[in-house]
């Protein structure tokens, strides 16, 4: 049985200041450089579009980050939306860390295998208290909640309506403005 060497967040940042990722479209999962799928256009407009509402939804209450890397122990992704703890200023020289991190959100066209699996135990073990996975295919959007060990005790699916985020009690996301 063969062992593939595990990248870590220092080395993934020192290849970076390399130049030599510099022209492929990666992250860091798990300790594992993947390539990124392309981004498909209905994918672009459903993540600038609900970056847009989230924004002005959550004002001064929380930062929307937009297709950004966060760092985790051993993963260093790039979720669509990052909600993330403010000020912003504090991101100048790093990037947000699980404990600043409200909730994150992918956008699926291609890709909802993978981020239904490899990413949604990155974020669970690194402690992201909620995960929101946007099947564009069909509509829905699946909620995650509750990390514990490298899954989430508590998910559901929502096709309508409204979804409360953990972090703001008082503020409801529309699940219509995904598709808007």
């Amino acid at each position: 049985m063969k062992t593939l060497a595990k990248w870590t967040v220092e080395d993934y940042h020192r290849l970076i200041d390399s130049g030599f990722l510099d022209q492929r479209r990666v992250e860091l999962i798990a300790g594992e450089i993947i390539e990124m799928s392309p981004e498909r256009p209905f994918h672009a407009f459903v993540t600038e579009g609900f970056a847009k509402y989230l924004q002005a939804l959550l004002q001064e209450l929380a930062l929307v980050r937009e297709a950004h890397p966060i760092t985790l122990a051993d993963s260093e992704p790039e979720p669509d939306l990052a909600i993330c703890k403010l000020p912003r200023q504090q991101y100048k020289t790093r990037h947000p860390q699980a404990s600043e991190i409200f909730w994150l959100i992918e956008i699926s066209q291609s890709t909802l295998n993978y981020d239904l699996s490899e990413k949604k135990q990155a974020y669970a073990r690194a402690g992201i208290q909620e995960y929101w996975v946007v099947d564009v295919n069909k509509s829905q959007v699946y909620v995650f909640r509750q990390p514990f060990g490298d899954d989430y005790q508590a998910s559901s699916i929502i096709s309508k309506d409204y979804i409360t985020p953990f972090a703001f009690p008082n503020i409801k996301v529309s699940v219509e403005k995904f598709w808007s």
